[in-house]
Formats: C-alpha cells, sequence, structure tokens
C-alpha cells in the first residue's frame, strides 16, 4: 500500500463551521472506501491531517484528485493543502 499524509491549513472559521458537515460526509465515504484511515484535526483547530492509503504505487497527483472533491476546498475554507507521501514504519492498517 501507499500512504500520504494531507495537512489542510484552515481559513475562514464561518466557512470552516458551515461546510465541516459535508467535509467529514465526504471523508467518511473515502473511509468507507478504505482510502482514508484516520483524519482529525490538530490542537488549536487551525490545521487538520488526513492519512490517505491507496494502491501500490499510487502518486501525489493521485490523491490530489482524491480530495479534490472535498467540500472545503470547494468552498474556499482552506489557505494551504499539503500532500506529501508517508511511509510508516510501525503501521496499524495492514
Amino acid at each position: 500500500m501507499a500512504y500520504f499524509i494531507a495537512t489542510y491549513t484552515y481559513g475562514k472559521k464561518a466557512l470552516i463551521h458551515n461546510t465541516r458537515p459535508a467535509h467529514r460526509d465526504f471523508i467518511a465515504s473515502l473511509k468507507d472506501e478504505g482510502k482514508i484511515v484516520a483524519a482529525g484535526p490538530f490542537g488549536g483547530d487551525t490545521q487538520s491531517a488526513i492519512i490517505v492509503r491507496l494502491a501500490e504505487g499510487a502518486t501525489q497527483a493521485d490523491v490530489e484528485a482524491l480530495l479534490d472533491d472535498d467540500p472545503y476546498l470547494a468552498a474556499g475554507a482552506l489557505t494551504d493543502r499539503d500532500i506529501r507521501e508517508w511511509t510508516p514504519v510501525i503501521n496499524i492498517w495492514d
């Protein structure tokens, strides 16, 4: 499996608050498909992380395409989105 961590930086709190239910539904659907193994905000509630699990050989572009339908992105609620490949040394998901 290939793992990636997407870090979201939140913009306007009102946009985040209003879009959160749709965002969580979107993330839950990807979890149900086995494409996300964990997600949640960092302390301070200004950023969050999403751990994405895709088939071996997946690329950062694949993760970008997967997350492009996130309601947070569509609403303009994020000021930044960073996606990096991650190699877990201890892995509880496989």
